[in-house]
């Protein structure tokens, strides 16, 4: 026979072993062409860059050792094999991909190995019984376990799936776990210092790291200084989910606090351990002796200290000027009583944004009150004036204020800190060369586009009327200003409404043509999905079919021995097939017979003619004999409604 191409260069006849070759040199032609042909004057081939290196020639009848004939793909380079030498052929290993449901399991074998070997690795991966699978996905006709896969001329890269129909479809674990996930918990959290309460929302995917750094930017706490309790047993690690802490679902209740330094610890048990001290010796003549121990008389009564000596209206160094306030606001409420300003608890950042950086119509002016308790006119200004029902109202209705005691050297010098950066040095040292019987001091602010404004500083040294007024003067060029904002701020509204008018009907044109783009996707991939489904069904049923008609007793003969029963059955488009059966067979067979003609009992009934009677109501464990289907009888099929 006339040999071309590649074969006549080559004289490899052997379709396994040329594709053995072609896959030893990824499917290159040439290099595997250059493998096999003989070289002129033994001059062995590189592959790497095509380097000739000499080497021994070897002729007709010559026999290169076992080393020289095999290739390796490591190797860097390929020996010289002669065109009539007998290449020793590797085996050639095929990938399958196999499907089962929700899982994949990759599978690698020899081509000499049968479809058998396939299930039985399939039923370590699966733990599914090999009798009990159905392997599906094969290019060719029959295949059995007993198939060879070299056989079947396979490519080398294939996908396989399993059908179980006698198998029931697990049920998910992860079902109630994943529905956890996608709830959402409500978080019910009281901040213990200021008695205050927080309704959090959270999905079950957040973590309860993501609660805390969510409630520190409510209440100031860092996360490192929280102090909790509520979480479950279960929440160990702060990674968790709520989901998988085990929260209550759908509210539950926490509480969180700062945690206490060690020496505020320590200072606490000095402090009970005094009471107690003291309590346990206050008879007699030893309230003489109890300056000795640095303990006033209205201490060793119970009576609050700061009948005698005033608490700080702010601590010293405090970390966050949130908590700084809060104590600000609880010391001046129990000094002069609960009608009073109410002042912002935040940054001094945070009441600029509260102020100056909302809509021109919401605007309001910034009032920062200075305290210091060393002053001689703070009693006075605090309970007479910034107390007065005018003054707190007025302020609650056009300003913002905000305070600080400039008592403390530290808090002091940290003002000022702040001062320089938002107002300048000018005001900065303006406050600085404030003696302390000029405080306390009433700064009155003013937010422009560029920069703050300082429209007044008041000194404690006036009265509620003349503070009104300047209040009022104040608010006057705040006024002014606030009309122009508001005008500029209307005109580029309106700029934007056209625009986003713009932007919207060109958005809504393009989601329609997006939408029109997308349903014939979906229509196309609706179709797809049909017919995919109506493929699998007929797959299914055709496999179930087939384990039918294998599971059938074979056709007894016409001159058995035993008693033959047989039945002709005619199909609802008229066709009639005929079997026989042994009169001592269960019912079950001839509906199982039927089913494996494509006719399920659940969707067919099987009805006698004379008399009429649907046979399919009958016990299925009965014998033909036994429901009189002998010797011979003619039934028909009907579409159940």
């Amino acid at each position: 026979m006339a040999m071309n191409g590649p074969e006549a260069c080559t004289g490899i006849e052997n379709i396994d072993e040329a594709i053995t070759l072609l896959e030893q040199n990824n499917w290159d032609l040439v290099a595997a062409i250059n493998g096999v042909i003989p070289q002129e004057n033994g001059i062995l081939q590189s592959e790497y860059g095509g380097e000739a290196l000499q080497g021994p020639a070897y002729g007709p009848t010559s026999h290169p050792t076992a080393a020289s004939s095999t290739s390796s793909s490591s190797s860097a380079f390929r020996h010289v094999v002669p065109s009539r030498q007998i290449v020793e052929r590797q085996p050639r290993m095929l990938d399958f991909r196999v499907e089962y449901r929700d899982r994949n399991v990759d599978v690698v074998l020899e081509d000499s190995s049968t479809v058998g070997e396939i299930k039985r690795i399939l039923e370590n991966e699966l733990q599914i019984p090999a009798s009990k699978m159905l392997l599906k996905g094969w290019k060719t006709g029959d295949v059995d376990d007993s198939t060879v896969l070299k056989t079947l001329h396979l490519p080398k890269n294939n996908s396989l799936y399993v059908l179980t129909p006698e198998l029931p479809h697990p049920s998910s674990n992860s079902g109630a776990l994943q529905e956890s996930l996608n709830q959402n918990f409500m978080l019910i959290i009281t901040h213990r210092e200021v008695q205050r309460e927080y309704n959090l929302n959270f999905s079950g995917s957040s973590t309860i790291q993501e609660v805390k750094r969510n409630v520190y930017d409510l209440t100031s706490i860092p996360v490192r200084h929280q102090l909790w309790e509520g979480w479950p047993p279960s929440a160990t690690d702060d990674s968790m989910t709520l989901a998988a802490s085990g929260v209550t679902y759908p509210c539950h209740r926490l509480t969180v606090g700062r945690r206490s330094s060690p020496a505020q610890t320590r200072e606490q048990s000095e402090e009970q351990c005094t009471d107690v001290h003291m309590v346990s010796d206050s008879d007699g003549d030893d309230f003489e002796d109890a300056t000795e121990f640095g303990v006033d008389d209205g201490e060793m009564f119970g009576m609050a200290s700061s009948a005698l000596r005033k608490s700080p209206m702010m601590p010293e160094n405090a970390e966050n000027e949130g908590d700084a306030l809060l104590q600000f606001t609880a010391e001046f409420s129990s000094r002069y009583g609960d009608c009073h300003p109410v002042f912002f608890i935040g940054s001094l950042e945070a009441a600029f944004q509260e102020a100056f950086y909302g809509k021109a119509r919401d605007r309001k002016l910034l009032a920062i009150y200075l305290h210091h308790d060393e002053s001689v006119l703070t009693n006075v200004f605090c309970s007479q004036m910034l107390c007065a029902e005018s003054i707190v109202s007025y302020l609650s209705q056009n300003f913002i204020t905000w305070a600080w005691d400039m008592t403390k050297e530290a808090n002091r010098a940290r003002f000022l800190t702040m001062c320089t950066r938002h107002f300048g040095s000018v005001v900065a040292q303006t406050i600085r060369t404030q003696k302390t019987d000029q405080f306390p001091l009433f700064l009155i602010i003013m937010g422009k586009r560029s920069s703050n404004e300082v429209l007044n500083v008041i000194q404690g040294n006036t009265t509620v009327d003349e503070l009104m007024m300047r209040l009022m003067a104040a608010m006057e060029i705040f006024s002014a200003q606030q009309q122009e904002d508001i005008k500029d701020e209307d005109e580029r509204e309106a700029r934007e409404n056209v625009k986003r008018e713009q932007d919207e009907a060109y958005r809504i044109s393009l989601e329609a043509d997006r939408a029109k783009r997308e349903a014939q996707e979906r229509e196309i991939a609706e179709q797809f999905r049909l017919e995919q489904i109506r493929k699998e069904q007929e797959e299914e049923r055709e496999a179930i079919r087939l384990s039918l008609e294998q599971s059938l007793p074979p056709e007894p003969k016409e001159e058995s021995t035993e008693s033959v029963s047989k039945l002709r059955i005619r199909t609802p488009s008229g066709e009639f097939f005929e079997r026989r059966f042994l009169a001592s067979s269960k019912l079950q067979v001839v509906f199982d017979f039927v089913a494996s003609k494509g006719y399920p009992w659940e969707e067919y009934k099987l009805l006698g003619t004379f008399p009429r009677r649907d046979v399919t109501q009958l016990d299925p464990n009965k014998s033909l004999l036994e429901v009189k289907l002998y010797p011979q009888e003619t039934l028909f099929l009907e579409a159940k409604e």
